[in-house]
């Protein structure tokens, strides 16, 4: 008599699966950023919690755009054919926690730092801010597909669509970055 032989376990659902699961994570990210923002407009801070949030602020930026600025390093080595794509994908991979980790810290902190969204300068800030989440997020899309051409080269669609990540990424961080230092100093 043989052994039963054991059903497949079947797999988790996962962010990355399909575009439904990254759509389903967008919105679930954009309700977390409007609960921020409803935080920044109804609750007050003293002097202690604005100092706390800001230390925070600081380290999550340090945390999250430092790994972008890695993971995007890796993708350059990779173009330079200085790195195979599957080692480039895997140290960019091994970056998502502290991207993620880093821009939930600034959402979280950043919403005990009294943005104005009166401000222009807020509102376009913010709006960097629901782009870079979402190009995070179909960012994840785009490694998968990257990850089935290893090793063989991907071709000009995904090249540019990795190119535009990139470029849409950095211009947010940089964007963001850049509005926070001049919000800090009125």
């Amino acid at each position: 008599m043989s052994a039963p032989q054991s059903q497949p376990q079947p797999q988790p659902l996962r962010l990355y699966d399909s575009w439904w699961t990254v759509a389903a994570g967008a919105l679930l990210a954009c309700l977390a950023l409007a609960g921020c923002l409803w935080v920044s407009l109804h609750v007050r801070t003293d002097e202690a919690l604005h100092t706390g949030a800001l230390f925070v602020h600081l380290a999550s930026l340090a945390l999250g755009f430092g790994a972008v600025l890695a993971a995007d390093w890796f993708g350059l080595l990779w173009v330079t054919r200085r790195l195979p794509l599957a080692d480039a994908l895997n140290a960019a991979g091994r970056l998502h926690v502290p991207i993620w980790a880093g821009l939930a810290g600034l959402l979280a902190s950043g919403a005990f730092l009294h943005p104005d969204p009166a401000s222009p300068l807020t509102r376009a800030k913010l709006v960097m801010i629901v782009v870079l989440t979402l190009n995070g997020l179909q960012a994840g899309v785009l490694t998968r597909r990257l990850a089935q051409h290893s090793p063989t080269p991907p071709g000009r669609g995904l090249l540019a669509w990795g190119a535009g990540t990139a470029l849409v990424s950095q211009v947010c961080w940089w964007g963001s970055v850049g509005i926070g230092f001049v919000n800090a100093r009125h």
